[in-house]
């Protein structure tokens, strides 16, 4: 079959071996990606967790259909049309844990499918699970204009949150950003950000942050945090080292939390995934949660979908359909 994989001399589309399932894996036929930043940077050879190097077929975002199961895959059965995440996405075929599917809606199409799978869960989990989300609370979603980003600002209106707050240092971007929910938009490429969200808190700063950016705007983040308030960290596109304020962060007393996906067991993400079906799906169904396509590419031209994402000049998912 057909695979984007990373070799010797970069990623590139060549021809590796059909999976096949076992246990509790479920095979798919894809039908379309969506392509991620730590996807980009395993193009360049860049591990993700456990996974990265010379013949990993990359990709970990999905949408398509059971075409075989292990013999302990259960919940799921051949024909079902799903999304989920996992590694080897990009190719004709990837396995898949059978608890790490969701089920596409009859009014959705695999393009758009394949857009939600890794926004919905990291998300849900780090807003909800992690972040103790609360009606009446105010929220402010650090690197907001990404898809995972996007997805926040969904999930923190739908669940009650009484004041949304994105953040992105483009302004093409921020201006759109209210299409999503947020109530205000902020850039935090620039001095006075801190004081807008304690000017929109009443002076106390939000109930929580979910944090992408970290790196240089740690310490202003946390002055931008309530006392007793919770920061979630989800990512590192500021840097992996910054100074950072003990005093303040001691000060506030924050819980400051750090999640990702790669250190997580299958069992951890199973419970992820039921969470999220058992939590928000209906506004999924409904379509009330969705991301938009910014562009959709054919597998052919993978390293052009790639090349677009690296011009970090799109709103939105890009998509790749096979």
């Amino acid at each position: 079959m057909k695979a984007y994989v990373y070799g010797a001399g970069g990623a590139a589309l060549a021809d590796v071996d059909k999976p096949a399932p076992t246990g509790p894996q479920a095979l798919i036929r894809v039908r379309a990606c969506g392509l991620n930043r730590a996807d980009l940077g395993m193009t360049k050879g860049h591990a993700h967790g456990a996974a990265g190097g010379v013949g990993t077929v990359l990709g970990m975002e999905w949408a398509g259909e059971i075409v075989a199961l292990g013999d302990e895959a259960y919940g799921c059965k051949v024909g079902d049309r799903v999304m989920g995440s996992g590694a080897a996405a990009f190719g004709e075929y990837t396995l898949a844990d059978h608890g790490r599917l969701f089920p596409i809606p009859d009014n959705m199409s695999f393009e758009q499918a394949a857009t939600l799978p890794v926004a919905l869960t990291t998300m849900h989990n780090a807003l909800i699970a992690v972040g103790k989300l609360r009606a009446g609370h105010s929220v402010l979603i650090q690197g907001a204009s990404s898809g995972v980003g996007l997805m926040a600002l969904q999930i923190a209106k739908l669940k009650g949150a009484k004041l949304v707050i994105g953040s992105s240092t483009d302004k093409g971007r921020r201006d759109r950003l209210a299409e999503f929910g947020a109530d205000l938009a902020i850039d935090t490429s620039g001095a006075g950000w801190v004081d807008q969200v304690l000017a929109a808190t009443g002076g106390a700063g939000v109930d929580l942050v979910i944090d992408q950016i970290s790196g240089s705007i740690a310490n202003q983040t946390l002055a931008a945090t309530r006392v007793l308030g919770r920061i979630v960290n989800v990512g590192r596109l500021g840097g992996t080292h910054a100074d950072f304020n003990f005093d303040l962060h001691a000060a506030r007393r924050i819980d400051y939390v750090g999640v990702t996906f790669r250190s997580r067991s299958i069992e951890e993400i199973r419970e992820i995934f039921r969470q999220v079906r058992g939590d928000i799906w209906p506004a999924v169904e409904s379509r009330k949660l969705q991301l938009p396509i910014d562009r959709v590419f054919p597998f052919a031209e993978i390293d052009k979908a790639f090349a677009h994402m690296e011009a970090n000049r799109h709103l939105g998912k890009i998509v790749v359909t096979l």
